[in-house]
């Protein structure tokens, strides 16, 4: 198998046979002439169904994440549906982490229990805790790692175990880490779940999702539910993601190159409580990070001395930072959990410290962005 970054350069992007061009063109047709009644050309009928660009993209996050198959969709949460509606049905009971991404936790909380699914919230990084949660109705565990906001770690291959011990389907959903970073199908992962948003794209221009997976059947029901539902990524969204794509090794490497300076210095500054950083070695989860990851990522929390008011105050002081939304682009962010991304958690066991700040931390000059950190937390008083 070819190295990662010749992987993104190149699976799924032949020259197009026709005027040899290298980029994959974006295949902008609802429809396709076909060869007789019921002779497919190439295989594709319909954009719902299969569109050339959409195949490229998948088999390249097929390729970066060591799998057999992937489906690409409109967006991670329209990924995340299609899974649990492929795989659930009214009776069944889901394992998610106790910091699960906001979305993740009121697509189950609402959506699904409303169809008669059940949920218990566990800590993964406790093997054992997990263990005790599942029932006989169980079945799906499902892991973010590291995990939104909070950064927890959890042991892949141990949950691994634990899920084959029981027959359950570990869904790893790898957005914080993407597949340059981790790759969850190795270590013991049914699926991994990505919002190809994020890392994946990079560069905040683009709404994805994604399913990756070795199980043949699994891919076929997931494929019923990307044509049935049709929550597809546009032709011209596939080809932005794959275009983002073919940085992603050089932009991880410096994501995290930027995160680990920053978040030294916030360790460092009496303005912060806690800094959240599995590259940290007091962070818990650091051995476990270290073994299954080839660094550790753009994304670091902070806990602000003087609680949410501060909290608040440091999102609205940044410059270079911008207050927003999202992750994983070129540029960096800063954003309040709990009254932001993670409000839909507020008041359940998954609701997030008020004092909690998290940093996409982008390509930047890396003293740009810490000077703008320590003016903002200088700014507090």
């Amino acid at each position: 198998m070819n190295g990662f970054s010749t992987r993104a350069l190149h699976d799924g992007q032949e020259p197009d046979p026709t005027t040899g061009a290298v980029v994959v063109p974006i295949f902008a047709t609802s429809t396709f002439a076909q060869d007789g009644v019921g002779g497919l050309r190439s295989g594709y009928e319909y954009a719902r169904t299969g569109n050339p660009s959409r195949t490229s993209l998948e088999t390249t996050l097929a390729s970066l994440e060591g799998g057999r198959h992937a489906r690409a969709f409109a967006s991670g949460m329209a990924a995340e549906d299609a899974l649990l509606r492929g795989v659930l049905r009214p009776g069944d009971h889901v394992l998610i982490p106790l910091d699960a991404y906001g979305g993740t936790y009121r697509l189950i909380s609402t959506v699904y229990c409303d169809w008669g699914v059940e949920y218990t919230a566990v800590d993964t990084a406790d093997v054992d805790a997990v263990r005790a949660a599942i029932r006989p109705n169980t079945k799906i565990l499902w892991c973010e790692t590291p995990t939104n906001p909070l950064l927890g770690i959890a042991d892949i291959a141990a949950l691994g175990a634990v899920a084959r011990e029981h027959e359950l389907m570990l869904v790893v959903d790898n957005t914080f880490a993407s597949p340059y970073l981790q790759t969850p199908l190795a270590l013991g992962a049914h699926v991994v779940v990505h919002s190809t948003t994020k890392y994946l794209g990079g560069h905040s221009d683009v709404v994805g999702g994604a399913l990756v997976t070795d199980d043949d059947a699994l891919h076929e029901t997931l494929g019923k539910m990307q044509n049935g539902m049709g929550a597809v990524p546009s032709p011209f969204d596939c080809f932005l993601t794959q275009r983002g794509i073919k940085t992603l090794a050089v932009r991880m490497e410096r994501h995290s190159d930027n995160a680990e300076r920053v978040a030294d210095v916030l360790a460092a500054h009496p303005a912060i409580t806690s800094v959240l950083y599995p590259g940290r070695a007091d962070h818990p989860g650091h051995e476990v990070a270290a073994k299954q990851m080839r660094r550790f990522g753009g994304m670091v929390s902070v806990r602000v001395a003087g609680g949410e008011q501060a909290a608040r105050h440091l999102c609205a002081a940044t410059r270079v930072f911008t207050l927003a939304e999202s992750l994983g682009g070129v540029e960096s962010l800063i954003e309040h959990p709990g009254a932001m991304t993670h409000a839909s958690a507020a008041g359940s066991l998954l609701e997030v410290p008020a004092d909690l700040v998290r940093l996409s931390v982008g390509l930047e000059d890396a003293d740009d962005l810490v000077d703008d950190l320590r003016r903002a937390l200088d700014s507090l008083g």
